[in-house]
C-alpha cells in the first residue's frame, strides 16, 4: 500500500495512536497557494508550516517531531503546543482568587510553567476538520485539573487562510471563577526547520518596553524602556545580533526569554512582529490581540533532539512568538486580568502570515 506523505515529507500515519485511551490523529490543512499546515490534536501541536520561499520552494518553518511517539517522548515537550490553562509562569505555583488560595504544581525552578505537569500541550483535544483550510479543536479541562478552579471550556481554530496566514482563535468559558491565558509555542525558522540557527533572521518588534525578570524568569513588575537595551527591536536589527551582550537579563536567560509589552492593546489584531530570513526570503509577520509576546530564542535546546528527517536542533535554532498576558498576572493586579468569570467568554486571536520581501 502506497502511503501518500504530507508536502513536508511527513508521514500522517506515524502520528496516529492512543493516548489517555483517545485516538490521535494528523490533519492536514492545504490553501489554494499550495501552503499546508500539519496539527495533531494531541497538545493541538503545529507539527509543520510549509510556505513558500522566494523560489517558490515550499519551506517548512517549524521545529518538530516526526511521530507521535517522538512528541510523547521528546525533550522539548512544547513544540508547536497549546499552552495552558495559564502559559508561562506563576510565581512559586501559587495564587490567591476571591480570598481562595489555589496551590499549583512547580515544574520550572519555584514556579509553575505552562499549565503544571499535564497542561494542554499534553492532554488529547476533539477535533473536527471543518474544511480543507480549517481545523476546530475542543477540551473541557474539569474543575481542579492541575488545581486551577471551575470546568473550563476551550475550543481553538486554525484557519490557513489563501493569503498564507495561519490564524488562531482561542476562545473559553467556565462555570466558576478562574484564569486563562493561552497561547501557542511554535518555534520557528525562516529559513526552515533544520537550519543551525535563527541569529541571521532580522526582526522588528512593535514594543517600546519590556518585563525584566528575576533569576527564575519571574517579572519584578513595572515594565521598562526597551531604549538602550539589547531589547530594543523598534528598528530592525538581527536576533544574534546583541545576544551574547553582557546584559544581566541576556543571562538570566541564556538569550531572550522574555515578555515584550505590545505598543498597541486596545481589543484589534494588531501587527506586534516582523520577522525576515535573508536566506529564503520569508518574512512572517504576527498579528494579536495580546498585550505581549514571550520572546524566546530556544536557548535551552541541546542538539541532542533528533526532530523532523533527522534534523538536530541545536541551541537558537529556533525563535519562538508567544503572544499572551503577562506572566504571573494573577500575582500581579497593575498587569492586564487573566480572571475569566462563568458568563464571560474569553476570546483571542494570533495570525501568523508568511509573505516575500525583497
Amino acid at each position: 500500500m502506497q502511503t501518500t506523505l504530507t508536502k513536508s515529507g511527513l508521514n500522517p500515519a506515524n502520528f496516529s495512536g492512543k493516548v489517555d485511551n483517545k485516538e490521535v490523529h494528523m490533519y492536514v490543512l492545504t490553501n489554494d497557494k499550495g501552503a499546508e499546515v500539519t496539527v495533531i490534536n494531541c497538545g493541538a501541536k503545529i507539527v509543520s508550516l510549509s510556505v513558500p520561499d522566494k523560489n517558490g520552494k515550499l519551506t517548512d518553518v517549524v521545529l518538530g517531531q516526526s511521530s507521535l511517539d517522538e512528541y510523547l517522548n521528546s525533550e522539548e515537550p512544547y513544540f508547536g503546543a497549546v499552552c495552558g490553562r495559564t502559559a508561562n509562569r506563576i510565581a512559586n505555583g501559587q495564587f490567591t482568587l476571591d480570598g481562595v488560595v489555589y496551590k499549583l504544581a512547580v515544574n520550572n525552578g519555584p514556579n509553575n510553567l505552562h499549565g503544571g505537569l499535564k497542561g494542554f500541550n499534553s492532554v488529547v483535544w476533539d477535533a473536527k476538520q471543518v474544511d480543507s483550510q480549517t481545523l476546530e479543536l475542543s477540551y473541557t479541562s474539569k474543575d481542579g485539573e492541575e488545581g486551577f478552579p471551575g470546568n473550563l471550556d476551550v475550543t481553538i481554530t486554525y484557519c490557513l487562510t489563501n493569503e498564507n496566514a495561519l490564524k488562531i482563535n482561542y476562545e473559553a468559558k467556565t462555570d466558576k471563577a478562574t484564569i486563562i491565558n493561552l497561547t501557542n509555542h511554535s518555534y520557528f525558522n525562516l529559513s526552515g526547520e533544520g537550519d543551525p540557527s535563527i541569529n541571521d533572521h532580522v526582526l522588528v518588534m512593535h514594543a517600546s518596553k519590556y518585563l525584566p525578570t528575576d533569576n527564575t524568569a519571574i517579572p519584578y513588575g513595572k515594565a521598562e524602556e526597551v531604549k538602550g537595551t539589547p531589547f530594543d527591536f523598534t528598528t530592525p536589527h538581527t536576533i544574534g545580533e546583541r545576544i551574547e551582550d553582557d546584559f544581566e537579563q541576556l543571562h538570566f536567560g541564556k538569550g531572550y526569554d522574555h515578555t515584550m509589552v505590545l505598543d498597541k492593546f486596545d481589543g484589534g489584531c494588531n501587527l506586534a512582529i516582523e520577522c525576515y530570513s535573508p536566506k529564503t526570503g520569508i518574512q512572517m509577520d504576527v498579528l494579536t490581540t495580546e498585550p505581549g509576546v514571550q520572546m524566546y530564542t530556544g536557548n535551552w535546546m541541546t542538539g541532542n533532539l533528533e526532530g523532523k528527517h533527522g534534523h538536530r536542533y541545536p541551541s537558537r535554532a529556533a525563535v519562538c512568538f508567544e503572544t499572551q498576558h503577562f506572566p504571573d498576572s494573577i500575582n500581579k493586579p497593575e498587569y492586564p486580568s487573566v480572571i475569566l468569570r462563568p458568563g464571560e467568554i474569553f476570546k483571542s486571536e494570533t495570525v501568523f502570515a508568511f509573505s516575500i520581501k525583497g
